[in-house]
């Protein structure tokens, strides 16, 4: 299957540059942990943030609230991960929250786990 979502990263990076959030550089770190997984991923602004991208949607960072980093992961693949970082039991999406850089160091090796499996699951070789 061909990708069907855009790289736009030029796009991102005027919204990361533009990004006014209390947990921005979260954000960018985040972002930079997604991209160096697999360099299959690609990346767009969706929803008003970042969406990354790998032959179907990976995941799409829900920048609304200010208290933590929301990460979406919202692929028809998603439940078939186990993963401590994952929250909720829906049928086609899980969720990650991130609270600070220490957060994001310390599960930094998981999510990269939980993205490489959906690579696994979704992206054509």
């Amino acid at each position: 299957m061909a990708n069907l979502h855009p790289h736009r990263p030029q796009d991102v990076d005027r919204f990361m540059a533009d990004l006014d959030h209390p947990l921005a550089a979260e954000v960018a770190a985040l972002r930079a942990v997604i991209l160096g997984v697999d360099d299959r991923i690609t990346e767009q602004v969706k929803r008003k943030a970042p969406s990354f991208s790998c032959g179907d949607y990976l995941v799409t960072f829900n920048l609304r609230a200010t208290q933590h980093v929301h990460l979406v992961f919202h692929n028809p693949h998603v439940a078939r991960v186990a993963s401590p970082l994952l929250a909720g039991d829906y049928p086609d999406r899980r969720m990650a929250y991130l609270t600070d850089l220490a957060d994001v160091e310390a599960k930094r090796a998981e999510l990269e786990r939980v993205v490489r499996e959906l690579i696994r699951l979704t992206c054509p070789t």
